[in-house]
């Protein structure tokens, strides 16, 4: 398998990807060098669910060994939500700062302070034959947001054993420790098996 698709259309990600993946003899598509738009809907209840049906229709379109990551956000003062409606929850507001402001407020109002990030990684090479691979970091919500780094949620996150949100770590650092990092680590380390 020298071709490898990953199943996305957000810039940050295929770059964050890239960058985790830039050791491995692989050539690594996007969507995008595919000239793929549409996509399926993650109609799943779960971050696994998620991937699988976006990494199925990548194999299914193209025919190329395609792996795709569900993501999101879990806090403890709404719940463990948005969950897997983490984007949709983000968007749902005027701007990020506004729905950072909402889930700030939340959390002072409920003292409940822990959130975790989670990603479910799917990888598809044959018909419906898919391996799931997951990563998780637990963490806190920051008292406002902070950072020019990251994308999402990581202005407000700060991860365990550190006192800075994600988005304040510069893009090698937060490879080093992310939920998406873990879970393409084990993805790698897979496929290099």
């Amino acid at each position: 398998m020298r071709q490898l698709l990953f199943f996305s259309n957000n810039k940050n990600k295929i770059i964050e990807i890239k960058k985790i993946f830039d050791k491995f003899n692989l050539e690594l598509l996007s969507l995008n060098d595919l000239k793929i738009s549409e996509e399926p809907e993650e109609s799943g209840q779960t971050f696994e669910e998620n991937a699988k049906i976006k990494s199925d229709y990548g194999f299914n379109k193209t025919g190329i060994p395609c792996f795709a990551d569900d993501s999101g956000i879990c806090i403890e003062s709404l719940n463990w939500k948005p969950g897997v409606l983490s984007k949709r929850f983000l968007n749902s507001f005027k701007s990020n700062e506004a729905c950072f402001e909402s889930i700030i407020k939340s959390v002072k109002m409920k003292s409940k302070q822990n959130a975790y990030f989670k990603t479910s990684i799917s990888l598809t090479v044959k018909d419906n034959q898919s391996v799931i691979f997951n990563g998780k970091i637990d963490g806190k919500i920051s008292e406002q947001a902070k950072g020019r780094f990251g994308f999402g949620y990581d202005p407000i996150f700060i991860s365990k054993n550190y006192n800075k949100t994600l988005a304040e770590l510069p893009t090698k650092e937060k490879n080093e420790i992310s939920h998406r990092s873990i879970a393409v680590t084990k993805l790698i380390n897979f496929l290099s098996n």
